[in-house]
């Protein structure tokens, strides 16, 4: 039997300046714009999907980008640090990437066996790219990164704790994920311990709070393949004492969510049906595209946003 849920499905972040998100994802890290839309629960700011070639669940990295919020904190009671997954040979080309354009990077560190870089967006996200041999998705084929450097999607996510214990309850016995490892106060999970389905948890007892703003994630979303199973997960949370919202409406996924019990918000989104049900593939992400319930205020909401553009030929 399939299990519900079998990884992350996407990662979602606040940003600050729209322009410079868009240029630091889609031209630095050559990440694909698969969709521009707006934030459901905030019409006046944009929200941003990016990917791989199809915005494929698990590969999806969304922003809400605030022009002028304050950068946030990192700290415990949050995802602090988002992994992405390139292939074994890559981190020499993504260590002169980053320092081309201006990006500080760590030396090259070892986690659990595999080699890793970290570093910080514009606003102080923190990102990591994890070098593995077990990852056989593709990234974005004809973007500005070569096919053989790209991202291929999420590699996993570090929550800060001050605890593990009742976190890792949820996880084990709630959301198919199983105990991998520890090294030190890190601890792995993962539903197969793979690329794209891996959790972290980083105890830090006497952590301060972090602070929610610009450079810091919104949540983290965990994938389940469709209303059926997202529903039976909704029960199974609510039985076992989690505050589960209704089923939200996100057009290209439905959504539940509910805070664990270290503070992270999570969510169940579904893989159904994907980026391609207002654009066709070869264009995704070229248009404002906006739920039904919206366009009636487009020209409003048009006028609100400040424009922006695609500048791929700048990060060759």
């Amino acid at each position: 039997m399939k299990p519900l849920i079998t990884g992350i499905h996407h990662i979602t972040a606040i940003a600050g300046d729209p322009q410079k998100n868009i240029d630091f994802y889609t031209g630095i890290l050559g990440l694909r714009l698969v969709k521009k839309t707006i934030n459901f629960d905030a019409p006046d700011v944009y929200h941003f999907y990016f990917g791989d070639e199809q915005g494929s669940p698990g590969t999806v990295f969304t922003t809400f980008p605030f022009k002028g919020a304050r950068k946030g904190t990192k700290g415990t009671g949050e995802l602090t640090y988002t992994a992405f997954s390139v292939s074994k040979d890559s981190l020499s080309f993504w260590i002169e990437r980053l320092k081309k354009f201006g990006v500080l990077v760590s030396d090259v560190q070892t986690r659990f066996g595999d080699k890793l870089i970290r570093f910080e967006d514009h606003d102080g996200m923190g990102i990591e790219l994890v070098a593995n041999d077990s990852d056989d998705r593709e990234g974005w084929t004809y973007g500005p990164v070569p096919k053989e450097h790209s991202i291929r999607g999420f590699y996993g996510a570090t929550l800060n704790l001050r605890s593990k214990d009742e976190t890792e309850k949820l996880l084990l016995n709630h959301m198919n994920y199983r105990f991998i490892g520890q090294e030190g106060e890190r601890y792995r999970y993962g539903t197969e311990g793979k690329a794209g389905d891996i959790v972290d948890i980083l105890v830090n007892p006497a952590g301060n709070r972090g602070m929610q703003s610009a450079g810091t994630v919104h949540h983290i979303a965990f994938r389940t393949a469709n209303e059926a199973s997202q529903l039976e997960i909704q029960q199974i949370l609510m039985e076992n004492g989690y505050m589960v919202t209704e089923v939200k409406d996100r057009n290209y996924f439905k959504s539940i969510y509910f805070r664990e019990p270290g503070g992270v918000l999570f969510e169940i989104a579904t893989d159904e049906p994907g980026f391609a049900i207002d654009e066709e593939e070869a264009h995704l992400g070229e248009l404002l595209k906006l739920p039904d319930w919206a366009e009636a205020s487009r020209k409003r909401i048009e006028s609100a946003l400040i424009p922006v553009t695609l500048n791929p030929e700048k990060y060759v």
